[in-house]
């Protein structure tokens, strides 16, 4: 078994599975994991759909773009950001929720899902499984909230495939620590040139794995950061009852 630090300094996205199922009990490991981890203010404001269903794996696989590993993993699961449940407990001592007309708990439960996200890679991989985070669920996320009959204040924030893998992924380089790592204040000096380096040392990464497609970070990046690439977020997090202080 790996050690913990090696479970996350290793980390990769696999998107190449065998057909071989997950075990039942590593699952239940795995989700055990998610749900102890710690949410604001005990809110729990988190929960997961498990989808082994082929077809429904292929259907999630279109819902985000045309991503074949989706439907080829052996598990796929959504973390959902869930505030039906506290306007539930809330009903039953005659309070009422207001709270999710605030951009704060949008941003604190996205938070709590990446906090049970990363729960779930780590002893995901520590099974000696494969995972690859998905956001690409945001692309039509009422297509998704029909998917998996999601009720009023939940929204499926990400997903996650689980499987064992067929041809390792090779690990993406990182911007030079830098720019990750800022002592006392954000460190502005010398970013340009750091991201230049990484640049270049993208490139070369692609050419290594011979992927003659393979773009610069910057273009990467532009490829997204241009334009509001998931547009019908806002429009479904509002109709699934949440706000933004307006």
């Amino acid at each position: 078994m790996q050690s913990f630090i090696d479970i996350f300094t290793s980390h990769k996205s696999e998107r190449s599975f065998t057909d071989q199922p997950v075990d039942d009990a590593a699952l239940d490991r795995i989700i055990e994991a998610a749900y102890r981890a710690p949410t604001s203010v005990n809110s729990q404001q988190v929960s997961l759909v498990v989808t082994r269903d082929a077809a429904k794996r292929a259907e999630i696989a279109q819902i985000a773009g045309g991503q074949p590993w989706i439907a080829k993993g052996a598990v796929f699961i959504t973390l959902v950001l869930d505030m039906h449940k506290s306007r539930v407990a809330m009903d039953a001592i005659d309070q009422q929720q207001v709270a999710q007309q605030s951009i704060e708990s949008i941003v604190s439960g996205a938070t709590d899902v990446g906090i049970a996200l990363g729960s779930i890679m780590a002893v995901a991989r520590s099974e000696g499984l494969g995972i690859v985070p998905i956001g690409g669920i945001r692309r039509d996320p009422q297509a998704m909230i029909a998917l998996l009959d999601l009720p009023e204040y939940t929204f499926p924030v990400a997903g996650v495939v689980i499987g064992h893998v067929d041809q390792p992924a090779a690990q993406k380089p990182r911007l030079p620590m830098p720019t990750f790592r800022h002592e006392e204040r954000y460190q502005q000096a010398g970013l340009a040139q750091h991201i230049a380096d990484y640049n270049a040392e993208m490139v070369q990464h692609w050419k290594t794995i011979g992927r003659s497609d393979g773009e610069s970070w910057s273009e990467s990046v532009s490829g997204y950061y241009s334009k509001i690439y998931f547009p019908d977020v806002l429009p479904a997090l509002k109709k699934q009852g949440f706000g933004n202080d307006k």
